[in-house]
């Protein structure tokens, strides 16, 4: 048997076993070590082949389409350091708990650490950020190897999707020559065609012994909250605001929990505890004996700390991922049980009383703190934080926004409000990083309907050419760029004190002139004057195809004042109500 048929059954058979396992998606970077993989790949008629030029931006292009998706999606470089740029994106899909298959070439055995061209030591390249890896055997065409190779797939796929799902790492080693033989026989696999391996991932859950013990922990406990972070299940929603009504606990949601916007009820749901949770007597007020925690941890600052400082209280931590959900070492039960599973246990073993004084209080302070916000109505100049604020109503029903981390995420978290919009949220929020956001939005907006991405313009440059996918492949997107010239966010921290050197190390201004990027990539580019101006461009361009870029310039001065003068106004009123209610 000849080296081109052994390599070409040995790739065919990992392929054909890639499809059985469900994925639909490869993001593939051009190479020549992975010229027998790729060109494999693009004869499969189950498998979507996304090209993409640029491995970091790839790789956050994967990314996006996992999250989307929910399902695991692989890539494919050549050998080097081009394996080196996935290396962000494997980070993130590690923490926000994304499955990715990364597929690496590599040099054989025998041209590791002997000088030869495009070479590193790419054995445990990602280390401990991928949940398995695996160095690959070389091509062989007889059974044992054909089922080893379908065998690895099969458990890369499920490993990568179970709970907590994550990436795994697959390294190929090829010899020369590199061109496997394409004919009709390809994928006729002669041993098992529908799948050598079925791997059924099971979940999280808890016996009736322990979810009693928690229900009368629980019982008499009027002073409960229910904090709920970044999750993904659909079923989430009903789940936890019935387990709320029964309770009389509110939810304190961090958007990207997809409590805020959607069909269920919203009558529990807290959103702006970000603003009055920054005012001390609203902490005494409000201060809880129970904490339950869905998800991952809060966006916000001011939620984090009033954790921190509640730590007397009961506090379960519930994870479907099995994971370590506890940076201030806050825990007092730690539950390893799939979110809704749990909800929907718990609900059943408790009784409802009667609402207590301490709901009605979240309530209230919430409201008003909702009412103090419709004074962002008047700001007259564009504002970042008016923006987040309206941003539900300028999106249509149904819609997905991807935000920018830095201040675009935390004004998310302060001013998008309850809404019955059903807009999906999606952000970055594993290693919080501003690399790959443009490419990740991109891989989300292939599965997603009338996606919107507002960030900075930092995060903007830092991924411009991941523009190129959305131009290769037709990809709609709308892009609200909010352009402060620098790093906005950093005006808000303790480095803003020390003027001498803040805008040489921290405000990075760029003064760039976006449009000519936008438009190098057939995009549509317009300067925003004003509010008015902004929603005629957003509604001129709905249901149009391709890139359109929105920039909202901004002051990073003026929207510092004017978050701390909105603050200090929500306070006062907020001290004045609990003065009222003591």
């Amino acid at each position: 048997m000849d080296h081109q048929e052994a390599l070409t059954a040995y790739i065919a058979a990992f392929i054909s076993e890639l499809v059985s396992t469900g994925v639909t998606d490869v993001v593939v970077s051009p190479g020549s070590r992975s010229t027998p993989m790729a060109m494999v790949m693009a004869e499969h008629p189950e498998l979507n082949v996304h090209i993409h030029v640029d491995e970091r931006s790839a790789a956050f292009f994967a990314l996006g389409i996992a999250k989307a998706s929910n399902k695991p999606v692989a890539m494919l470089c050549t050998s080097g350091t081009a394996a080196a740029n996935y290396f962000p994106a494997i980070i993130e899909a590690r923490y926000s708990r994304v499955p990715l298959i990364v597929l690496t070439a590599d040099r054989p055995h025998e041209l590791r650490e002997v000088g030869a061209p495009q070479a590193i030591d790419q054995i445990h390249l990602y280390g401990h950020h991928v949940k398995w890896f695996a160095e690959m055997a070389l091509p062989e065409k007889n059974d044992e190897i054909i089922r080893y190779a379908r065998t690895v797939c099969a458990r890369a796929a499920a490993i990568a999707a179970a709970s907590p799902a994550g990436p795994v790492h697959l390294n190929f080693p090829f010899r020369e020559p590199l061109i496997p033989k394409l004919d009709d026989s390809l994928f006729q696999i002669s041993e098992r065609p529908n799948g050598y391996v079925k791997v059924q991932n099971g979940e999280f859950t808890i016996n009736d012994e322990q979810i009693n013990m928690i229900a009368e922990t629980l019982k008499g406990k009027e002073r409960g909250i229910i904090v709920c972070g970044n999750i993904a299940d659909q079923q989430f929603a009903k789940a936890v605001t019935e387990l709320s009504e029964v309770l009389h606990y509110p939810i304190l949601a961090d958007p990207l929990s997809q409590l805020r916007s959607g069909t269920h009820s919203t009558a529990q749901i807290i959103e702006s505890y970000d603003t009055f949770l920054r005012n001390e007597e609203a902490k005494g007020f409000l201060k809880p004996d129970v904490v339950i925690r869905f998800g991952a941890m809060p966006v916000s600052k001011a939620l984090t700390i009033f954790l921190k400082e509640n730590h007397q209280a009961d506090q379960f931590v519930v994870d479907g991922g099995g994971g370590w959900r506890d940076p201030a070492a806050l825990s007092t039960n730690m539950i390893f049980c799939n979110e809704t599973l749990f909800c929907e246990k718990l609900l059943a073993r408790v009784g409802s009383g009667t609402p207590g004084d301490y709901l009605e209080d979240w309530k209230q302070v919430n409201a008003l703190t909702k009412e103090n916000m419709t004074l962002l109505r008047d700001i007259t100049d564009l504002s970042e934080g008016r923006l987040f604020y309206q941003i539900a109503e300028m999106l249509p029903e149904g819609a997905t926004l991807f935000v920018g981390n830095s201040m675009p995420i935390r004004d998310l978290d302060s001013f998008f409000l309850n809404n019955r919009k059903s807009i999906k949220i999606m952000a970055n929020r594993g290693a919080n990083g501003i690399d790959g956001t443009v490419s990740t939005a991109l891989g989300a907006a292939l599965y997603s309907k009338s996606l919107y991405l507002v960030l900075g313009d930092l995060t903007f440059f830092h991924d411009l050419n991941g523009l190129i996918a959305a131009k290769l492949y037709d990809i709609d997107i709308h892009i609200i760029l909010v352009n402060n010239n620098g790093g906005g966010i950093f005006s808000f921290l303790p480095q803003s004190e020390h003027p001498k050197n803040f805008e040489l190390l921290f405000g990075t201004p760029l003064t760039i002139e976006f449009e000519h990027a936008v438009r190098m990539f057939n995009g549509e580019f317009v300067k925003i004057k004003n509010w008015r101006h902004l929603e005629l461009e957003m509604k001129k361009s709905k249901g149009q195809s391709g890139i359109h870029v929105y920039e909202v310039a901004t002051k990073r001065d003026e929207n510092l004042q004017e978050h701390r003068g909105f603050w200090a106004s929500v306070s006062q009123e907020i001290s004045s109500f609990v003065k009222g209610k003591q």
